[in-house]
């Protein structure tokens, strides 16, 4: 009898006490996980490259909604971060550059974590959140607020140091041929006399600084360091900014002559105007109009291979939500600050305003609401990420937000979105302003004569420029007027 006693009393807890327990422990607001990657093409992306190795992120978006055009504001780390943190248009936030920071040309505005912050969410974040360490907004936006370097840098500044003792400074001519020499046993980073590091390094995963963001991140939900707030957990994973490294391992899943990548035409830039282009490509070691085979080959290797190094971390990541019983109170969220050129028109980088540099990934997963494996072509943009959390975290909007947010596409995924996005770049003094619907790309670079014009159902590529096509003038006027418009919204302080 007792025995029997014993487990209708075990019976009864499972089934009511319990139950009640864990009900209670739920916070009232949804936590978030905000995953922003560095320079992320997205045609090389998760859900754009099949060659690529991303188990984790592959699972993301089989539980969640991908975003096929989802659009930066400013294809540079600094202005897309402030602009998606802030939810302004650059030219209304006024961060053109990397320098510039917000809190000084727009005092008082509240970024995302603050508002989140000051509305009962445990905040922070690991790795690169705002642009640099200077950036950071410290404990205004952030309960805890963590930036590592990898393993393989002290290591490196140490070797210099001994290097002096012995021979002198290394910026001596007689020295730096050896020292180059002697750096490049140590560190991937500096392969190369100016072209940016690539290649495997001798460290482990968690040397690196993505791997050990992701073990703090662990390491704060097994602590339960958010006590019983809702968390707003910001993870600021590096790669794939140059140097392009990894551990060994990864670039082991990626041989050269398995690689695929479509040439540009060798007149490419024929018809299009000269300030479109950004000469980065150079310090990479290419030259216009002129494919390098093999050193193609080796950078999207190397880029690769980082990719499926942040996938594995993310996969640690997922995995320990689950673990925690979190995964079904946790919004998550996938995206970078801007894409990236991997040579498509003999581009390398960032800094232009073609698809590849203003086109990001983005998988959302919001539990109850997104339909799991769900894809849309709804077009957003960075700065409406600020009014969609605050909307699911059940939080009253702001008139300061120049954003819209986009819950209506996580539950219905066939609406098309905003008309057009809007992303700028600087060129000097001037901006290049382009704008994107559903069928076209528009961009003018100081003047309506400096233009491009491409429809990306028939040139997804942007080969041909029909900005100068006669048949294509009424076009050209529609979309020099809906620029016009769209960049008077953005440009008008609230």
């Amino acid at each position: 009898m007792k025995g029997i006693k014993v487990s209708c009393i075990v019976v009864l807890f499972a089934l009511f006490i319990l139950p009640s327990l864990v009900h209670a422990s739920k916070p009232k607001r949804p936590h978030v996980l905000f995953v922003i990657c560095d320079d992320l093409n997205s045609h090389v992306s998760p859900f754009g490259y099949a060659l690529i190795q991303t188990p984790a992120l592959k699972r993301l978006a089989a539980e969640g909604l991908t975003f096929h055009r989802s659009y930066c504001q400013y294809p540079v780390c600094g202005p897309s971060r402030a602009s998606l943190l802030s939810s302004l248009y650059p030219e209304s936030s006024g961060v053109l550059n990397n320098k510039l920071d917000i809190r000084k040309t727009r005092p008082g505005t509240v970024s995302l974590p603050q508002r989140l912050k000051e509305n009962g969410y445990w905040t922070a974040s690991v790795g690169k959140i705002f642009h640099s360490p200077r950036h950071q907004q410290g404990d205004v936006a952030w309960n805890e607020q963590i930036m590592f370097q990898n393993d393989e840098l002290p290591l490196v500044a140490k070797a210099r140091k001994l290097f002096e003792a012995k021979h002198g400074s290394v910026e001596d001519r007689k020295n730096r041929k050896m020292w180059k020499a002697h750096r490049k046993t140590l560190s991937a980073q500096t392969r190369g006399e100016s072209q940016p590091g690539y290649g495997p390094t001798q460290l482990q995963d968690d040397q690196h600084k993505d791997g050990k963001n992701v073990l703090q991140i662990v390491k704060w939900l097994n602590e339960k360091s958010y006590g019983d707030k809702p968390f707003f957990i910001a993870c600021g994973i590096q790669k794939p900014h140059v140097p392009f490294l990894a551990p060994k391992k990864y670039f082991d899943r990626y041989q050269l002559a398995d690689l695929r990548f479509q040439l540009s035409p060798a007149n490419d830039w024929e018809d299009i105007p000269e300030f479109a282009m950004v000469k980065r490509f150079q310090s990479f070691g290419f030259e216009l109009g002129k494919e390098n085979d093999a050193l193609r080959r080796e950078y999207t290797q190397a880029y690769h291979a980082c990719i499926s190094y942040i996938d594995a971390q993310l996969g640690l990541l997922f995995d320990s939500l689950k673990l925690r019983g979190l995964w079904d109170d946790t919004i998550v969220i996938f995206t970078s600050d801007h894409g990236y050129h991997l040579g498509e028109h003999f581009m390398w980088g960032k800094v232009t305003l073609f698809e590849e540099c203003a086109r990001v990934p983005l998988i959302v997963r919001v539990p109850g609401m997104t339909k799991p494996g769900s894809i849309t072509k709804a077009l957003i943009e960075h700065v409406d990420f600020y009014p969609t959390l605050l909307e699911l975290c059940g939080l009253e909007n702001s008139r300061d937000l120049q954003g819209i947010s986009f819950v209506p596409i996580l539950k219905n995924p066939s609406l098309k979105g905003k008309q057009a996005t809007y992303t700028v770049v600087s060129r000097g003094e001037k901006l290049g302003r382009s704008i994107r619907t559903q069928k076209w790309r528009y961009a003018e670079w100081g003047a309506p004569n400096l233009s491009e014009l491409y429809d990306l159902e028939k040139d997804p590529n942007e080969y041909t420029n029909l900005a100068k096509d006669s048949n294509h003038r009424v076009q050209l006027r529609k979309m020099q007027g809906l620029l016009q418009a769209v960049r008077k919204r953005a440009t008008q302080h609230k």
